[in-house]
């Protein structure tokens, strides 16, 4: 029996690149560079995200796109690379896109890993011509401007279509939640300490002012964002590439995603470094520690029922816990939570990534893209939740609320122009010793006529400057 019969029967086909022979899945639709590569690196399990993925095959059909357009590449094989690379576009072949995301710097591996699917699948279409995955799906880039391109396009593409919106639905529903508790008044807490009153309405317009300004935040780094390296090819000079080719690039891309793309101003900087990644995945931390700070909030406010704060109630979306009956717990707050910690961890390895640069390539590329693109998702997919399972049913208890203002010795404070700092902090002394509310010490002690007395501690008056 021949080799090639013996790999047949053991389910197995013989591939090589520029390194030599390797056995491959008969059914793999990856080749040689791929297979050494599984064996290379079995460390995590994690692969890159299906945006990523539909990254790679946009570039893959652009590229062949650009190089037909500029005489560099027959339309019979452009034709087929179209096709099989629209097709992992589109999740077809993402089963065989089976790479770790931790595996080479440079992210080579992915990238041969496309090539090498995109070229197997033009195969199948068509045995006749042959599509080289180096020379033709390859044609006029290197990994080194290739990956950095697709985490750019994926994690704008994210950002425009995921995350921005999610935000905008929670920014809504937020304000909308302001509207109904507007005349809730509460006590505002300093140190969680009682404070002057606010109204609920005042205190959620904070969290819906940290949303909106988390947007700005992420819109403000797109510019930089949408800035791609491709053209650079593998440090930078453009070296085997059409002196257009980054452009015209970068034109198919902005149609495909409806962001306008562009080639870098400075391919140099674009893939030595790994700034606008950094940039934005320091938005993205900023988002989530507003987000944390939302739902820290919530869970505060929602303490109880009975026995805490108990302000508002969130609805229940399940028992709280195995052992008491009826708990229920404010879990979509502490899942927002969870989401925000990852986030911020998340952040950590990126600014470690970007500032690993060495000369004239980032060889932390796989890593950075792959925490970028779960952050964008994460949050995207937790602030809508957050809107629809907890903001949109947040109702006010406004008989705690009451019951809390009257109680507190912070009333007090309306008094301090009236009566003095020191005066007034005497009857809260004598109301502390007494279990008393300031109101009744002051009634008790005559301190002020009772009408005026009535209008300085109405707590409706202490929500805003004087005139």
């Amino acid at each position: 029996m021949t080799d090639k019969e013996k790999n047949t029967a053991a389910g197995m086909r013989s591939e090589h690149d520029s390194m030599g022979e390797m056995q491959v899945p008969a059914a793999a639709m990856y080749g040689a560079s791929t297979a050494r590569a599984v064996e290379n690196f079995p460390v995590s399990g994690l692969r890159f995200p299906r945006e990523f993925i539909k990254a790679l095959g946009h570039i893959k059909c652009a590229a062949a796109k650009v190089n037909r357009d500029l005489g560099l590449l027959d339309a019979e094989r452009a034709g087929l690379i179209l096709l099989a690379a629209g097709e992992l576009a589109a999740a077809d072949w993402d089963a065989h896109m089976l790479l770790d995301i931790f595996q080479t710097g440079s992210g080579t591996s992915t990238n041969m890993n496309a090539n090498e699917v995109i070229a197997h699948r033009c195969l199948q279409m068509n045995a006749s011509i042959a599509v080289h995955p180096n020379d033709h799906v390859n044609m006029g880039q290197s990994s080194n401007d290739v990956i950095p391109t697709a985490m750019h396009v994926a994690a704008a593409d994210q950002l425009v279509h995921a995350l921005i919106p999610a935000l905008a639905h929670l920014h809504a529903v937020l304000v909308g939640k302001v509207a109904v508790t507007a005349d809730v008044v509460k006590i505002g807490r300093t140190h969680l300490m009682d404070a002057t009153p606010i109204t609920l309405g005042q205190e959620i317009s904070g969290w819906a002012r940290q949303v909106e300004l988390g947007i700005a935040r992420l819109q403000a780094v797109l510019p930089r964002l949408s800035e791609l390296a491709q053209g650079g090819t593998a440090v930078g000079t453009g070296l085997n590439t059409h002196a257009e080719f980054g452009a015209r690039l970068a034109a198919e891309l902005s149609a495909v995603y409806g962001i306008e793309f562009s080639e870098t101003a400075n391919h140099f900087e674009a893939q030595a470094a790994q700034d606008a990644a950094v940039e934005l995945s320091g938005a993205l931390k900023t988002v989530a520690v507003s987000l944390l700070k939302i739902a820290n909030d919530v869970r505060l406010l929602n303490m109880g029922p009975r026995c805490g704060l108990g302000e508002i109630s969130v609805p229940a979306v399940q028992p709280g816990s195995s052992i008491m009956p009826g708990k229920v717990n404010p879990v979509m707050a502490e899942s927002l939570a969870q989401v925000c910690a990852q986030v911020i961890g998340n952040d950590a390895t990126i600014a470690f990534g970007g500032a690993s640069g060495l000369l004239d390539l980032n060889v932390m590329l796989p890593v950075m893209a792959h925490n970028l693109l779960e952050s964008e998702r994460l949050l995207a997919n937790a602030s809508h939740l957050f809107a629809d399972k907890c903001i949109a049913g947040l109702v006010a208890n406004e008989e705690k609320c009451a019951e809390q203002i009257e109680w507190s010795m912070s009333m007090v404070t309306s008094l301090v122009p009236k009566i003095g700092y020191e005066k007034a902090a005497a009857i809260v002394k004598r109301a502390v010793q007494a279990g008393k509310t300031v109101r009744q010490v002051c009634l008790e002690e005559n301190l002020l006529p009772e009408d005026e007395l009535k209008r300085l501690l109405d707590p409706s008056g202490m929500l805003s400057p004087k005139a």
